[in-house]
C-alpha cells in the first residue's frame, strides 16, 4: 500500500489480501491527527508524592516501535463507515500533528469461533472493527478517535459532544478498555464533552514493558494531561475499578481540576488497605492481587486456553457482565491478545505496595458513589469506610441491590439516573 511505513513485525500490507485461516482480530489504523503536548505544571493543591516528573519528555522506550505517518486512499469493509481524516482539535503547548499505524496480528483459534465471513481487504480502524468497537455502537458517527501525549507516552481516547458543555472523562478499570464506556458516550454526548480514554498500557495507548512506568504517580499524571492537552481546566471524572483507585488519587494532589466525581465500584487505596487489613473477607477477596506481583506467570495463566479466565471474568453467568455479546467479548479480549498485551494491565497491581503503608487522607471532592451490592471483589462494608473519610456534605453514596461489579454495563440505565440528577446543577 502506498505511503505506508510499518513498525518492525507487522504484516506487510500486501499480505493482507489473501484472507488467513484463522481470526483477524484487527487493531488497525488511527487516522486522526494528534497534537503532541508539552508536559504542564501541576495545578495548586496538596503536594503529590516525593516522585516527580522531569520537565524534558523521558527518552524513547525500546518497546514503542515508530510508527506510520501518511495514511490516504483507503476502502473500508462495506459493513463499516468511513472514518474521515480530519487534523486534531487539541488545545496545547505547541508541537506537531501525526497519523499512527496500530499494529496488526492474528491469532489462532477454532473455526468454530469465526465472527467474520472474510477479513477486509485493508485493517479498518479500532472504531470500525467489525465486531467491536464502533460497529457495535448504535450511533457510531459521532465518535472521534484521537491520540494525545503524556510523559512521552502516547495514550488514545474516543470523543464525543465536543463544544456542547463541561468535560466528561471516563476512566476505566482491568480488564476493559474504552469500550466499557459506550453507553454512558451515547447518554451524556449531547450535554458533555464526553472523552473515554485508554489508560496507558491499555487498548491502543503505549504500552511500556518496565514496571517503573506505572507508578501511581505517573497514571495519576496521565490525567492531567488529558485534561489539560483537551484545553479543559477542570473536568468531571467518572471512573470504574481500577480508574477510580487513579480518579480518588488524582483529587487529592489535583483537586483544582476536578469539578465532580462519579466513582464506580472502587476505593481510595488508603481505605481499601485499612478496610483489608481488618476485614479478613476483603483480605480474601483479594488475593488474586497477590498472585499479580509474580513476573510473567500471570500472564501465562490469563493467556491460556484462548484467554478463558478473562472470559469467564467478564461474561460469567453470575458474577459477569449480563447479556455481553460474543462481539463485545472480542472488544476487551483482543488487546490482551496481542503481544505482551497483559504486561501493561498487569503492572499496575506490581506497584500497589510500592508506597504502602498509606496515610489517611481526608476527601472532600463532591462525589456520586455507586456501589454494587453483590459485588464479588469488594465487600459494601468499603462505602462506609470511603463515608468517614469525606468532609462532611460532599459524599452522595448508594449501593445497588442485587448488583454485581459492572455496573457501567449491567445496569447503565441507574447509573444515568443517579448521575443526571447529581450533575443537574451544572447543567442549570
Amino acid at each position: 500500500m502506498p505511503g505506508l511505513s510499518c513498525s518492525p513485525g507487522t504484516p506487510s500490507p500486501s499480505r493482507l489480501q489473501t484472507p488467513p485461516i484463522h481470526l483477524l482480530r484487527e487493531s488497525a489504523l488511527s487516522l486522526s491527527a494528534a497534537r503532541i503536548l508539552a508536559p504542564h505544571t501541576p495545578s495548586q493543591g496538596s503536594s503529590p508524592p516525593t516522585e516527580t516528573r522531569s520537565s524534558q519528555p523521558p527518552p524513547p522506550h525500546p518497546d514503542l516501535a515508530p510508527c506510520g505517518r501518511r495514511a490516504q486512499g483507503f476502502t473500508w469493509h462495506s459493513a463499516a463507515a468511513r472514518l474521515p481524516v480530519e487534523p486534531g482539535v487539541l488545545r496545547g503547548a505547541g508541537g506537531r500533528s501525526h497519523l499512527r499505524l496500530h499494529r496488526v496480528h492474528t491469532r489462532v483459534v477454532p473455526a468454530q469461533t469465526w465472527l467474520l465471513r472474510a477479513p477486509p481487504a485493508h485493517p479498518p480502524s479500532l472504531l470500525e472493527r467489525p465486531g467491536t468497537g464502533r460497529a457495535l455502537l448504535p450511533d457510531p458517527q459521532g465518535l472521534k478517535l484521537c491520540l494525545l501525549q503524556s510523559s512521552g507516552l502516547r495514550l488514545h481516547y474516543v470523543s464525543a459532544g465536543r463544544g456542547k458543555g463541561p468535560l466528561m472523562l471516563f476512566l476505566h478499570g482491568f480488564p476493559e478498555n474504552w469500550f466499557s464506556w459506550r453507553y454512558q458516550l451515547r447518554e451524556f454526548q449531547s450535554r458533555f464533552h464526553v472523552v473515554a480514554v485508554d489508560l496507558r498500557g491499555y487498548g491502543s495507548s503505549d504500552a511500556p514493558r518496565d514496571v517503573d512506568y506505572y507508578t501511581i504517580n505517573l497514571l495519576t499524571a496521565d490525567i492531567q494531561d488529558v485534561i489539560l492537552g483537551l484545553g479543559y481546566s477542570k473536568g468531571i471524572i467518572v471512573a470504574h475499578d481500577w480508574g477510580s483507585i487513579l480518579a480518588w488519587n488524582f483529587s487529592i494532589y489535583y483537586p483544582s481540576l476536578v469539578e465532580r466525581m462519579v466513582i464506580v465500584s472502587g476505593a481510595p487505596m488508603s481505605v481499601y488497605q485499612d478496610y483489608s487489613i481488618r476485614h479478613i473477607g476483603q483480605f480474601f477477596r483479594s488475593n488474586y492481587v497477590f498472585l499479580f506481583q509474580l513476573p510473567w506467570l500471570p500472564e501465562k495463566l490469563l493467556s491460556m486456553s484462548d484467554f478463558q479466565i478473562l472470559k469467564s471474568t467478564l461474561a460469567h453467568h453470575k458474577r459477569g457482565i449480563p447479556r455481553l455479546s460474543p462481539n463485545e467479548l472480542e472488544a476487551f479480549l483482543y488487546d490482551f491478545s496481542q503481544p505482551n498485551g497483559l504486561i501493561g494491565p498487569l503492572n499496575y497491581y506490581r506497584n500497589v505496595f510500592r508506597n504502602v503503608p498509606l496515610e489517611p487522607q481526608e476527601l472532600a471532592t463532591p462525589t456520586l458513589l455507586l456501589w454494587g451490592e453483590k459485588d464479588p471483589y469488594l465487600e459494601k462494608g468499603l462505602v462506609g469506610a470511603i463515608s468517614s473519610r469525606f468532609v462532611p456534605g460532599r459524599l452522595e453514596a448508594h449501593i445497588l441491590p442485587d448488583v454485581g461489579h459492572w455496573i457501567p454495563q449491567s445496569h447503565p440505565e441507574e447509573m444515568h439516573q443517579y448521575m443526571w440528577a447529581f450533575l443537574q446543577d451544572l447543567l442549570d
